[in-house]
């Protein structure tokens, strides 16, 4: 074996030790880097609502079934679990919803605003709905049924026609 023969060999494998670390220190950087998803830290039941102190950060959630996955507690405290969510697994989308804050059949005040204008009255919901929902009700006093948004206070804001 030449000399020229043997600092080729060597050279090439100094150059496979250097890529092979590089790679791994990337891998490791990239693992580092990884954002933290919110996973339960309980059971969380469906219905139930999320607090900030049912979850932990954690890069390493299991990820069952087709995402997309929560990635910030922001988008989520405050919701309802619509699935079991397991302590330890990543929070798919589909798992939570926001509250219902009228419910089908509830009594809810009915608000009409328009310039100075204020009416107020009660309606029977017709059907659920979250904050911004439109939803149909069937006013109390004239029977009439009106759509409006679900207000954050749980009233259902309509507009003149």
């Amino acid at each position: 074996m030449s000399l020229t023969h043997s600092r080729s060999v060597f050279t090439t494998a100094i150059a496979a030790f250097t890529f092979a670390w590089a790679a791994a220190a990337m891998a490791q950087q990239d693992l580092a880097q990884q954002a933290l998803a919110p996973t339960p830290k309980v059971v969380i039941y469906p219905g139930d609502v999320i607090r900030d102190d049912m979850l932990a950060d954690n890069s390493l959630a299991v990820r069952e079934g087709p995402g997309p996955y929560v990635e910030s507690r922001a988008l989520i405290v405050g919701k309802v679990a619509r699935l079991t969510l397991l302590p330890g697994h990543a929070i798919p989308f589909s798992g939570v919803s926001n509250r219902k804050l009228v419910s089908n059949g509830a009594e809810v005040k009915l608000v009409y605003s328009e310039g100075g204008l204020l009416i107020m009255t009660t309606g029977a919901a017709l059907q659920d709905g979250s904050i911004g929902d439109i939803v149909k009700v069937r006013n109390s006093d004239s029977g009439v049924t009106v759509s409006g948004a679900v207000q954050p206070d749980g009233t259902v804001r309509v507009s003149g026609g």
